[in-house]
């Protein structure tokens, strides 16, 4: 029985809290299972992260009556509804193409999961393919941000940011090819950790997604649940193409260690175009202040990579890959795609992925391999480089519409998150974190850029950001408790 006790001490506490409950014999994974399944059925209605056919609570309810090992055992999980295979669940990211899609499988990172412990409840809403800094499919509808559900909760993990921010769960999965970990995290007030190149495997199934531009991870409210996520998943497997060998210390255990004097990067300007928000500004030089008072050292340095360039080369590879992995999918489910069934962006991107030639598209890998080489060596001289998250504040419902019929247009949006892409292209890794001070009702979020393969930097730092700023006491008005 879910009882207003256990549902305040499940609002109040992170994964790794709800873990130690269970541990310790203080609350059963069924007890868990049930308050997240009634958080959702009381507030996704106001949200619509988890749409109800992405949910299957019979799967959960089974999973918490079974004996369950691992540093999160009996935690409700939310897996996001692209990438992650879980057998004999729908999976459609977003599309209705695949509306009776079915995973014949788990894929490797599904396994490490499950290991740790975590009860799969379903999965979050995403826009079509991912491909957008809003959630808002045809096929499921909008979700809307817990802090003002005028406005986006970012994407594509947008579903996911939402669950955890109105603590439906205290951690969802998440993936980032172009800042779709860490512009959700952002507008949610999460934290919100893309991975080093390499750092965790994609498995057999797809050994090398945009060349090593796309991360999978999570959103959490707490910096040891990321840490403590990163040391259940992390790790590669026999031929990767990228790999790299995960540190003697667990990163859990490392963000405890206060960070040395770091020389920290950062920069105003924006990426190209719209000039930086004001209040992201404003937030920026609060957590400057905060970072100085630490006793690190800052010091501006504006990027001389052409960004804008690069987002140009950047997404004509991405449009080939997306009409390849409709061509892919095409045997599975036994009909071509209908381009007028799909959004009109994904409509465009097909069709200009078809029509680039072999020779473009190297041209085009060629190019951005080659400034995500010189983002790495420019943010080499720092330790760790601050940017805002994105450049504008959480947008309107309706903004980031993949019904935009001017694809070039679109695409422009993206300005706003140009920090966001440059560490997919460099394999840098970045997190997102809720910024020093409150602004109208709308979280805003930084990031911090660390060298490759340094997420415990990166990781102490945002812990000591976090004791300062306490924003895992931070409450959305939708929000269970």
């Amino acid at each position: 029985m879910v009882t207003p006790d256990l549902t305040r001490l499940y609002a109040e506490s992170d994964a790794l809290g709800l873990a130690a409950l269970v541990c310790a014999g203080e609350v059963g994974a069924r007890e868990l299972a049930e308050t997240a399944i009634a958080a959702i059925e009381t507030l996704d209605s106001a949200l619509n992260a988890v749409p109800p056919p992405l949910r299957l609570f019979d799967l959960a309810r089974a999973a918490a009556d079974a004996p369950s090992k691992g540093p999160f055992a009996g935690v409700p999980f939310l897996l996001k509804n692209i990438g992650s295979m879980w057998k004999g669940t729908p999976l459609t990211n977003g599309y209705g193409y695949l509306a009776d899609f079915v995973c014949a499988d788990d894929t490797e990172l599904s396994h490490r999961i499950r290991r740790a412990g975590f009860n799969l409840l379903g999965r979050t809403n995403t826009p079509e393919g991912g491909w957008s800094l809003g959630t808002e499919p045809r096929l499921y509808g909008p979700t809307r941000n817990p802090y003002d559900p005028r406005h986006t909760p970012g994407g594509s993990s947008g579903g996911a940011a939402a669950a955890v921010a109105a603590r439906i769960v205290p951690i969802a999965e998440a993936s980032d090819g172009g800042g779709s970990i860490r512009g959700p995290a952002s507008c949610c007030g999460l934290v919100g950790l893309k991975p080093s190149r390499g750092r965790i495997t994609y498995g057999a199934e797809v050994p090398d997604l945009w060349f090593g531009s796309i991360a999978t991870f999570c959103v959490t409210r707490t910096v040891r649940d990321t840490a403590a996520y990163l040391d259940a998943v992390a790790g590669d497997a026999p031929g990767d193409p990228y790999r790299l060998p995960c540190p003697e210390t667990s990163w859990l255990t490392g963000i405890e260690r206060p960070p040395v004097r770091l020389k920290i990067g950062f920069t105003r300007a924006a990426p190209w175009d719209e000039p930086v928000s004001p209040i992201v500004l404003a937030h920026m030089e609060a957590t400057m202040s905060l970072l100085a008072s630490m006793g690190h050292d800052l010091e501006e340095y504006d990027l001389k990579t052409d960004l804008r360039q690069a987002w140009r080369n950047y997404t004509r590879i991405t449009a080939v890959e997306t009409a390849a992995d409709f061509r892919r999918l095409e045997p599975v489910i036994g009909q071509p795609v209908d381009l007028a069934a799909l959004a009109p962006v994904n409509a465009a991107l097909i069709e200009r992925g078809r029509t680039l030639s072999a020779v473009d598209y190297t041209d085009h890998v060629a190019a951005v391999r080659k400034a995500g080489q010189e983002i790495a060596r420019e943010l080499d001289a720092f330790d760790v480089f601050l940017t805002p998250t994105l450049t504008q504040p959480p947008r309107p419902i309706g903004f980031w519409s993949m019904e935009n019929t001017d694809l070039d247009g679109y695409l422009d949006l993206w300005a706003e998150g140009g920090y966001l892409f440059a560490c997919n292209i460099s394999g840098l890794p970045a997190v997102s974190v809720p910024s020093a001070i409150a602004v109208g009702s709308l979280p805003i979020g930084m990031q911090m850029i660390g060298r490759h393969s340094d997420e415990a930097g990166l990781l102490s730092l945002a812990q000591a950001l976090e004791y300062a700023l306490r924003w895992d006491l931070r409450r959305p008005p939708i929000c269970l408790a």
